[in-house]
């Protein structure tokens, strides 16, 4: 009995795991948590090569 309650929580977790909105809210997520990385970094080699489309798409003022 105990198998079987095992092997069904395991197929619950992976349904839920891998259904459809779960994983469309972690790549949104990535996606977002990657762009605020880049965009607000202040290490010079990124934040030179970023810095005009910074400030063009999110109108962010100069410093």
């Amino acid at each position: 009995m105990t198998t079987q309650t095992h092997s069904s929580v395991l197929q619950k977790t992976a349904s839920l795991t891998l259904s459809k909105p779960v994983q469309a809210t972690l790549y949104v997520s990535l996606c977002a948590l990657t762009l605020w990385t880049v965009y607000f970094t202040t290490y010079p080699a990124i934040h030179d090569r970023v810095h005009s489309p910074r400030h063009h798409t999110l109108l962010v003022p100069c410093h």
